[in-house]
């Protein structure tokens, strides 16, 4: 076996020199920088506003063009040119829920973080894909690492759902406390 030049005729140096390159690659993965949990996330989008226009009537011709937001509307010669802000959507869905219990362990020789939880959703409409984040921090209170998960899932109008041993991703082996928190949901 040659490895950088040298020899290893003996069985005994061949098998000394394996798990010595295994341990070798395992360390150096290990120093490696993990993914980001950066992510672009696109700024808010501005509420729309839609402008009349003064638009007079001239011997009683009909307008020539109004930018009205329904065509069918005729403007009147009391028209004001201001904005009409359009009513947002009542509320967002992530408002109405909430984790109630939440614990973790770790998994996987220890690297996963395997989150429990439960999620109560008191909107009057089911809920799907809903976003958590959970921070790890050491026991003194330092901030370690932040995980984002997805739950493709429909939690119904007005109940709870339980989800157990959910895996958020690879942890430090020094995070002692999470937190999760929900980020995003959506309506179905």
């Amino acid at each position: 076996m040659m490895i950088a030049g040298r020899s290893f005729g003996a069985p005994q140096a061949r098998l000394l020199a394996l798990p010595a390159i295994a341990i070798a690659g395992c360390t150096i993965w290990m120093m490696l920088p993990g993914p980001s949990d950066a992510e672009g996330h696109a700024a808010a989008e501005p509420t729309p506003t839609i402008y009349a226009q003064n638009v007079s009537l001239v011997d009683g011709a009909a307008p020539a063009a109004t930018s009205l937001a329904n065509p069918d509307q005729m403007a009147t010669p009391a028209a004001v040119t201001a904005p009409l802000s359009i009513a947002p959507e009542s509320k967002s869905p992530i408002e109405g829920l909430r984790i109630s219990s939440q614990s973790w362990r770790r998994g996987g020789l220890g690297s996963k973080a395997l989150v429990t939880f439960t999620l109560r959703n008191a909107n009057d409409y089911p809920v799907k894909d809903v976003e958590i984040a959970c921070a790890f921090t050491r026991r003194d209170g330092s901030h370690l690492t932040e995980r984002r998960r997805v739950i493709p899932d429909t939690v119904n109008t007005r109940s709870r759902k339980h989800y157990s041993s959910v895996l958020v991703g690879f942890v430090n082996v020094n995070a002692n406390k999470a937190k999760c928190a929900l980020v995003t949901a959506s309506r179905t």
